[in-house]
């Protein structure tokens, strides 16, 4: 080096060079910056709490058929726009319409037997009447019947005494007699009629009592085959599958031809009137956290862009609850890990071109101000 080349005359004492104090001062400066920096992010962590598992959500409407048959028409396209009430798929109707041809014949001959129950209950209560009043008229005729016994039966006496003394002759009291037996043989054949009339009235009573349950149960079958028919007419509405609500149409994974069974999912519509984030925090993070907190968001997609948001609910159960086979820790061995919790963020007056742009599962950080 060139200091070792440095010769010193005798009697000379070597000077130390002055080290320069500016490293000294960069040092400080920047343990005072990492102090004040670190100081910082200490009192930013402990007002706000932050994730980026966060995804964009939105209602997802699922189209479900309820009723079993065979497409015969799909009227959408993979990720079309729909509006309420528009035609999605359209099914092979005939069985359908058969069904309510079928059903409104029933309907038709139910209303007919209603129709004849009636004329029935109309006729046998002309019969009761009628029956009514040949029991009346025999009643009056047997009261009549009765005097003119009692009457013939006091000439006979008197005739009897009569004839004893010879005032009268023996003619005359056969004939008083035998008036007698004669008005005690009508009284009994009048009696003998009303017994008659009444037996044939209990006879059109208890027709006239199955007439009105025959007019029930035709009653009760007309209901039931006006329901046959509101069924029928239902199911034919069902061949035309519309969209429940406005949205984009998912992937259409079925095709005409194809035969779909009731109760089955063929595709779903995203919603597109409302749209919120889903921010999966750490359970060591929602000891603060609040309904009603702001938050900042930061969507991947828009990485220039910052939005504001509030905290809207908690989830009732982390996210492994909700699994499709949620952990069991009271079998095998236990491992503890940190469950996150979804919690709801909705956003505050998001512009309505992004809210279109948006789509279900787009990535999102969001940070919350927990004051």
């Amino acid at each position: 080096m060139a200091q070792d080349n440095i010769k010193f005359e005798k009697g000379e004492v070597p000077v130390k060079k002055k080290k320069s104090p500016v490293f000294y001062i960069v040092l400080t400066v920047a343990v005072l910056a990492a102090a004040f920096f670190g100081f910082r992010q200490y009192q930013y962590g402990q007002a706000h709490e932050e994730t980026d598992d966060a995804q964009i959500a939105a209602d997802v409407s699922p189209v479900i058929s309820k009723i079993s048959g065979y497409i015969s028409e799909v009227k959408v396209k993979d990720n079309q726009f729909v509006k309420k009430g528009d035609t999605l798929i359209i099914l092979d109707n005939r069985d359908q319409t058969m069904a309510v041809s079928q059903a409104e014949a029933a309907l038709g001959t139910a209303q007919s037997n209603v129709a004849s129950a009636h004329a029935g209950s109309e006729a046998a209560a002309s019969g009761i009447n009628n029956s009514r009043a040949a029991v009346q008229t025999a009643n009056a005729q047997i009261e009549a019947a009765k005097v003119n016994v009692w009457r013939t039966e006091q000439d006979m006496k008197r005739y009897s005494e009569l004839v004893k003394d010879h005032t009268i002759t023996q003619q005359q009291y056969e004939q008083a007699s035998a008036a007698y037996q004669t008005a005690q043989k009508q009284l009994q054949v009048l009696v003998d009629q009303k017994n008659q009339a009444n037996v044939q009235t209990g006879v059109v009573t208890s027709q006239s009592n199955a007439t009105y349950q025959n007019i029930g149960i035709a009653n009760s079958t007309l209901k039931q085959r006006q329901v046959e028919v509101e069924t029928a007419k239902l199911n034919l509405s069902y061949t035309v599958i519309t969209a429940k609500e406005s949205g984009y149409v998912s992937k259409i994974p079925v095709q005409a031809g194809q035969f779909i069974q009731a109760g089955s999912q063929l595709f779903s519509v995203v919603l597109s009137n409302q749209k919120w984030v889903v921010a999966n925090f750490k359970e060591t993070q929602v000891e603060k956290m609040l309904e009603g907190q702001k938050v900042e968001i930061e969507i991947d997609a828009y990485p220039d862009q910052k939005f504001q948001g509030t905290i809207s609910s908690f989830s009732p159960a982390t996210g492994s609850a909700f699994a499709l086979l949620p952990p069991d820790n009271a079998s095998g061995n236990f491992v503890k890990v940190v469950q996150r919790l979804p919690v709801k963020i909705t956003f505050d007056n998001l512009n309505e071109d992004i809210m279109k742009k948006l789509r279900v599962g787009m990535n999102v950080q969001t940070t919350v101000s927990l004051k």
